[in-house]
């Protein structure tokens, strides 16, 4: 199993963006989002085959970058401030849809934010 960067960049966002979200969580067996349109997949597809799923729901003018990376990633800003919180050994658990990437030694010396409740809807 290989981990992607898959990112693009879509001249009409609002036009099928949520498609394209849902084609790439699709693809691979676990995933994460670090910014909008950045994710890293894992999956036992080859980028070729990703590439002409993905390509299908893509107009002219739109951009698609797919890349085999290593697992190994540093984020600054993301949207994955509670992905930093985790260890590592959670966040790989075989039935988790999430990919946990090592922190930096600095990161983890640091004190833990307390979790965010999440919102109920209602």
């Amino acid at each position: 199993m290989r981990t992607y960067l898959i990112s693009y960049d879509l001249a009409h966002p609002t036009r099928n963006q949520h498609v394209v979200a849902q084609a790439i969580m699709g693809i691979g067996d676990k995933w994460a989002r670090p910014l909008s349109n950045t994710w890293y997949v894992m999956s036992e597809r080859e980028e070729v085959e990703l590439e002409t799923d993905l390509r299908a729901l893509l107009a002219e003018d739109d951009g698609l970058l797919i890349q085999a990376t290593k697992r190994d990633a540093a984020m600054t800003n993301t949207s994955l401030r509670w992905f930093r919180q985790r260890r590592p050994s959670v966040d790989l658990a075989p039935d988790g849809n999430v990919i946990a990437f090592p922190l930096p030694a600095t990161a983890a010396a640091e004190p833990m934010e307390p979790e965010l409740p999440f919102a109920k809807a209602g």
